[in-house]
């Protein structure tokens, strides 16, 4: 009976790990690199560059990739920006950095860890004084690539981002796919088996209470966040960026650039009451645009407001 028990935990183990190898590599194969690979200290690191003028650096939320912004975005920026999309460590075709790929590893690359890494490759590609915008958990990597660089960032522009201290905790998954047991044999059922369903419900909680935009799914790969490493990386960054960000608070005032932030008051991902309200007490050079019942997605749904964001950021920091 122990025999018999135990081949087949073997045999639904293997079974689990050839159908994840199976859908990453289709995954891979319908989603391939957008952009060009540069290494910082070993650490490829997927960019795609586009357009000419002022340089603006773009950076995308959890588990998403630089595909968010081509969808709609890129295009029409690049007529008059240098637009520089970055794929963040472990997501998208970035690798994670050092000591954040293990299956029990509960490390993470924090949001300076993550702008440190981007700031090199923003180097090798000249990239000088650009406009930062970050969404969601990528508005707190921009805040840090401004307390990192203050005299070589022209100005941030925080979209639906992550700034405050936040009460509450961030849900059973998050802390299930964190824990060690999770990563090493939750996460590889998921790779394997999570429903197209759930993914396009998923989707749909993170633009609600807009309807997401047609074809936004199949253009972004939202199998790409599925893949085993990036979501053993998402969930390690979540899970870590609480204490980072209470490190990071007490530095914001020392960010005098020129920032815009703009937010939906419907957003309840990140509600804009605990961070977008807050963070306008704290900087000493930022102006808030309110977005009346948009969700968690502004740069789709009410995409002109954000490029007005930018185009703003980009006049007050003298770029234009």
């Amino acid at each position: 009976m122990l025999i018999a028990v135990a081949l087949l935990v073997v045999g639904l183990t293997a079974l689990v790990q050839w159908r994840a190898y199976q859908r990453e590599r289709i995954t891979n194969d319908q989603y391939p690199p957008l952009g060009e690979f540069l290494e910082v200290n070993g650490t490829k690191v997927h960019a795609l560059v586009r357009g000419s003028g002022p340089d603006l650096v773009l950076i995308h939320g959890a588990s998403g990739n630089l595909r968010d912004f081509t969808f709609d975005m890129v295009d029409e920026l690049a007529t008059r920006y240098r637009v520089i999309c970055f794929d963040r460590p472990g997501l998208g075709w970035t690798d994670v950095l050092p000591g954040n790929a293990g299956a029990c590893n509960k490390s993470s690359a924090s949001p300076a860890e993550q702008a440190a890494m981007l700031q090199q490759a923003a180097d090798q590609l000249g990239v000088r004084n650009p406009v930062v915008l970050g969404h969601s958990y990528g508005g707190a990597v921009a805040l840090a690539w401004g307390l990192a660089r203050p005299d070589q960032t022209g100005a941030l522009v925080l979209v639906a981002a992550v700034s405050e201290v936040w009460p509450g905790s961030l849900g059973w998954q998050y802390q299930l796919t964190g824990s060690t047991l999770g990563s090493g044999l939750v996460i590889p059922v998921i790779t394997a088996f999570l429903p197209k369903k759930f993914v396009e419900a998923s989707l749909a909680a993170i633009f609600a209470p807009q309807p997401i935009p047609q074809g936004y799914g199949p253009h972004i790969g939202s199998d790409l966040a599925l893949r085993r490493p990036s979501l053993r990386a998402n969930a390690q960054q979540v899970n870590s960026l609480l204490p980072h960000i209470r490190q990071m608070v007490p530095h914001y005032g020392t960010l005098t650039m020129p920032v815009e932030v703009i937010h939906g008051t419907g957003d309840t991902i990140v509600p804009m009451d605990i961070h977008a309200k807050v963070l306008m007490t704290q900087l000493p050079n930022a102006k808030l645009t309110t977005l009346p019942g948009t969700g968690h997605m502004p740069q789709h749904v009410e995409r002109s407001a954000v490029f007005d964001a930018i185009d703003r950021a980009t006049l007050r920091a003298g770029l234009r």
